[in-house]
């Protein structure tokens, strides 16, 4: 084999390397969304208002936050939604705070005859946080809260 031929073989080898390891460390750094300062509250319905279920937390993302998704389930029943199942449930609204960052709320109002029906005791919020990027992040138990009477 002529020098020429290796010469380049390798330099183009050794350009191919350090391409290949820049994309690998772009790559590693994507990041999932972050959910961060869930929280969560229930108001009872009164006789001259409607109650609600209240849900907030900061969601971040290098890309952007895209949507929120957001359940709230009691612990009684036994249910425990999976990260699929989240992606047919409501949606928070989410407004920017920073590059990246948004604050999302989620609120259902609960009406009288909504209460009656509600059961009794701890609560969960399980929510589906998805960025621009694609990137999603699931988060079973964001939030805990009570419902009494």
């Amino acid at each position: 084999m002529s020098k020429r031929v290796l010469v380049p073989s390798v330099i183009g080898l050794v350009t191919l390397g350090a391409f290949a390891a820049g994309g690998y460390a772009m790559a590693s750094t994507d990041t999932e969304p972050t959910v961060e300062n869930g929280s969560a509250g229930y108001t009872a319905p009164s006789r001259t208002s409607e109650g609600k279920l209240s849900f907030t937390a900061d969601v971040g993302d290098d890309s952007g936050v895209r949507e929120v998704r957001v359940v709230a389930w009691p612990a009684s029943s036994g249910l425990d939604p999976a990260e699929a199942e989240l992606r047919y449930v409501d949606k928070a609204e989410c407004r920017g705070t920073s590059d990246g960052t948004s604050r999302c709320t989620y609120t259902l109002k609960v009406t009288r005859q909504d209460a009656a029906d509600l059961a009794e005791g701890t609560w969960y919020v399980s929510v589906l946080a998805t960025a621009k990027d694609g990137g999603t992040t699931f988060v079973p138990r964001a939030a805990t809260f009570d419902v009494t009477r």
